[in-house]
């Protein structure tokens, strides 16, 4: 039986002789030497995934002007940051848009510039204007300030994303007559296509259903750079049925993440616009899974065609919020090009993207086998059960 600790893993991560593979290479082993001889030869297996998460953001603090501000609205390049927290610190989320952006106003709106995009310019080097005002006091007596800074100018720039890493989602189709525009991209009516999320078989907790190897503490890829899972994300409703290796037929868990912005790369924060929808960004994260165990193992080497996904109606099911599923389809079906829904075959079409979580996977994979990446043991892992969370014994 094998048996590893987090100790001996990073041992041999620092000599140079972990056996590091991502979990798209980590399935034809399994297949053809079985689950105790694959588990025997290696020690980390790499998820990955890059796909929108509207869920994510910056803190910033924007450093003190003479004389000093307090600064009560921030603005990005347009984009409203929340100022609500301290004389120069504000909150930048993914999703907002400029108080001049017609929105919706006419349907469907374009949303083409917002603070992802915001976030994406900053990363890439770009200077942004910053306007901020205040109501002045004695010890902030300045009100208005206009100038253009760039993410060197920032003292610090957190990425804070409450929200990443869905484990599974849903298959987004339209039964209406009319097309209809959403955070899952255009459906067109009569169910004529289906789009999808998240990686399938490289997807972090896919490979992890039941959260051993990830919690408070878990270092990661995040944006190009080294981030942290902070805390379960929000909408974290792991109490949901599961497949019989483990894996939830519809949402579950879900991560907080954070790191810092100024390590982090533009390839792998990307500002998106959705027709008739809005703004977000697109947030690239890999995730380490330590081999401790051959149940670690079998639980990372789950396949596309182990993994399946509920298919819901956005016409109608989901903006009611009545919970009901059409159906359910794997995830080898929906790479496949098309899936069948009852006697229909329907266009499916991916709004993550699978090469870069390969890329992202085998970066990490190289981080690790070149020594450069250790694994962190958390402080206490996610919780299984969402709505039976005991705080007092996570700590």
């Amino acid at each position: 039986m094998v048996k590893r600790t987090y100790e001996e893993i990073n041992a041999k991560i620092k000599a140079g002789e972990a056996v590091v593979v991502t979990a798209e290479e980590i399935i034809p082993m399994v297949r053809e030497k079985g689950i105790t001889e694959t588990a025997k030869n290696v020690d980390v297996v790499t998820t990955a995934t890059f796909g929108t998460m509207c869920s994510s953001g910056v803190f910033f603090n924007l450093g003190h002007s003479k004389p000093r501000m307090r600064m009560s609205r921030v603005f990005l390049n347009g984009v409203e940051a929340y100022a609500g927290i301290a004389a120069v610190d504000a909150y930048l989320g993914a999703t907002q848009i400029s108080e001049t952006d017609p929105a919706n106003k006419a349907y469907p709106g374009e949303f083409n510039y917002g603070g992802g995009h915001v976030i994406e310019e900053l990363v890439a080097g770009r200077k942004v204007l910053l306007e901020a005002i205040s109501y002045g006091t004695d010890c902030y007596p300045r009100k208005n300030l206009e100038k253009m800074i760039s993410l060197d100018d920032i003292p610090q720039a957190l990425l804070f994303n409450p929200r990443n890493a869905y484990q599974n989602y849903n298959v987004a189709v339209n039964l209406s007559d009319r097309t209809i525009y959403t955070y899952m991209g255009i459906l067109k009516p009569h169910m004529g296509n289906a789009n999808y999320s998240t990686a399938g078989q490289l997807s972090p907790l896919f490979n992890d259903p039941f959260y051993r190897a990830v919690g408070m503490g878990t270092k990661i890829f995040l944006g190009g750079g080294v981030g942290y899972v902070s805390w379960y994300g929000t909408q974290h409703h792991p109490d949901v049925p599961r497949g019989d290796n483990g894996v939830p037929l519809t949402g579950a868990g879900t991560l907080a993440v954070m790191g810092d912005l100024k390590q982090m790369s533009p390839r792998w924060l990307r500002g998106v616009s959705f027709l008739g929808y809005g703004a977000s960004l697109m947030v690239g994260i890999g995730l380490p899974i330590p081999i401790l165990d051959e149940e670690m193992l079998k639980h990372a080497a789950v396949s596309d065609e182990e993994i399946f996904a509920p298919i819901v109606d956005y016409s109608e099911a989901y903006p009611q919020g009545s919970g009901e599923i059409i159906g359910q389809v794997s995830y080898a079906q929906l790479k496949s090009g098309e899936i069948e829904i009852g006697d229909k075959v329907v266009p499916a079409a991916p709004l993550s993207s699978y090469h870069g979580a390969v890329q992202i996977a085998t970066i990490l994979k190289e981080w690790i086998a070149n020594g450069e990446f250790l694994l962190t043991k958390p402080v206490f892992t996610l919780p299984l059960s969402g709505e039976k969370i005991n705080f007092k014994e996570l700590i």
